[in-house]
């Protein structure tokens, strides 16, 4: 099951412990090494402390249509609490814009998104917009992973070989086969109430 970066970005934050939202998703943070998203920048929720506005990824209990699941406010992190994630935002590193070309430089476009697993958040496809001159062809092309043989500050490099290119993103909704306690309506908290704090 396949989700796009664009869909996560303004997906509630929803706390277990406050039974509703706390705050949105407004940036995904990518560890360049693994292609794996590995925290989230959180926004418009009652922060327990000045700057600790970071979700690290193995907070999340669950991810649905209605949002991402965490225990409570208490799993927002400041940027330096973790090592790894302090590093990864020196990088200021992002998926989105970067060039990508093949191994023998032939330019196939830009990264204008990017699907996960909502699993482990692994990246899965790069979403690219094509050149002008080519997108009368292939306006969008969708690049596996396995694709690609580099990555660098300003592009991604992929195989040589175009034809192993999907032409389009395999994504669809996510529903979990479990029991979700924000599906069904609890005492002072509603699905509509997600989509009130959004706006």
């Amino acid at each position: 099951m396949l989700v796009t970066a664009s869909k996560l970005i303004g997906t509630p934050i929803l706390s277990m412990q406050a039974s509703g939202a706390i705050g949105r998703v407004s940036e995904c943070i990518i560890d360049p090494d693994t292609l794996k998203i590995i925290a989230f920048r959180a926004e418009g929720g009652p922060i327990p402390r000045t700057g600790a506005n970071l979700l690290a990824t193995s907070s999340i209990r669950e991810y649905s249509n209605f949002g991402m699941v965490i225990d409570s406010a208490d799993e927002f992190i400041d940027s330096e609490d973790v090592v790894k994630i302090s590093k990864i935002l020196a990088l200021n590193f992002s998926l989105i814009g970067l060039k990508v070309e093949s191994k023998k430089g032939s330019k196939l476009g830009k990264v204008t998104d990017y699907t996960v697993i909502p699993d482990d958040f692994v990246v899965q496809q790069l979403i690219v917009h094509r050149p002008a001159l080519k997108s009368f062809i292939d306006p969008e092309l969708t690049i596996h992973r396995k694709e690609i043989v580099e990555i660098t500050d300003y592009k991604v490099i992929v195989k040589d070989e175009e034809k192993t290119i999907k032409k389009k993103a395999e994504t669809e909704d996510f529903v979990p086969n479990f029991v979700n306690p924000f599906r069904e309506k609890q005492p002072g908290f509603a699905p509509a109430d997600i989509k009130k704090s959004k706006d």
